[in-house]
């Protein structure tokens, strides 16, 4: 209780983190009950093609009639699924292999190290769409496996770095004295420690899986088999010329305003929740 109360604290005296809060949650709940809004799909009316933004089109429509604003709805499950996805894959690699690297050390430090670094020289968006262009992506699951292939090399190298520096504590030092065993102290007695960064990373992975994930659907590369802020990005470029007509102006602003709005709220909170583990920072907020 006493550390909801300090959330609160802390969301209430900086009003940028109470907003980024407010919009994360808004964006949940269109994720997860937006398409129930929407049981026959995306509303549309050939009539009314590149319609401005009215009480019956909020957001406008676009080349063909269609809705907009339910496009964005409606794409929000897919864009956060994937991406939330993509981010658990991608802290379950990098968690996994720091711990191992840092607390074994020796060989298995030196391979997973190797292997890390390898990772890291790759261009990342590049070889996203190398691996899109070769292998078939469908679905949420594979296409969050593939934004998460080469996402966990940094992430890797800060874990192996924070274990290297804890398992030389004293209790860690005690349980091996007591021979609790290598697996016990990795993941019972270290990985708690570590949880506060975990989850602010794990936030932060979100934003970088929805910029791979639209970025992918946006050039097209892999099958368009669901609404989806990248499609809306494509469709307004390539069908809508949205670059040339002024028209399409709303359509094309609309998808870009969402990605900007989540990633700007995901940093902005992942801030609010370094204030909260922090403990020199959090004593400021201290009723």
């Amino acid at each position: 209780m006493n550390a909801l109360r300090l959330l609160w604290s802390i969301l209430r005296k900086k009003p940028s983190y109470l907003i980024a809060t407010i919009i994360l949650v808004f964006f949940a709940f269109l994720a997860i009950f937006g398409p129930m809004f929407y049981p026959n799909g995306v509303p549309s009316n050939p009539a009314d093609l590149y319609a401005p933004p009215s009480w019956q089109w909020p957001l406008g429509t676009d080349y063909a009639g269609n809705s907009t604003f339910a496009q964005i709805v409606i794409g929000a499950r897919y864009v956060l699924s994937v991406a939330a996805l993509a981010a658990v894959f991608t802290m379950f690699i990098g968690v996994t292999l720091g711990v191992l690297s840092g607390f074994f050390g020796g060989a298995v430090d030196t391979v997973i190290m190797r292997i890390t670094d390898f990772i890291l020289t790759l261009p990342s968006y590049p070889l996203l769409i190398i691996i899109a262009a070769t292998v078939p992506i469908s679905g949420p699951v594979p296409m969050a496996l593939l934004l998460s292939i080469n996402s966990w090399g940094g992430l890797a190298r800060a874990i192996r770095s924070q274990v290297l520096s804890l398992k030389k504590q004293d209790y860690i030092e005690a349980a091996r004295v007591l021979r609790l065993g290598s697996g016990h102290i990795a993941f019972r007695q270290i990985m708690p420690l570590m949880m506060p960064y975990i989850v602010m990373h794990l936030i932060l992975a979100v934003t970088g899986a929805v910029y791979g994930e639209t970025g992918l659907f946006f050039l097209g590369i892999v099958p368009i088999e669901a609404t989806n802020w990248g499609v809306m990005l494509n469709y307004a470029y390539s069908q809508a010329g949205a670059i040339y007509s002024p028209s399409s102006v709303f359509y094309l602003a609309s998808p870009l305003a969402a990605i900007l709005l989540l990633q700007l709220s995901s940093v902005t909170f992942s801030d609010a929740l370094n204030d909260f583990f922090n403990p020199q920072l959090r004593s400021a907020y201290a009723d």
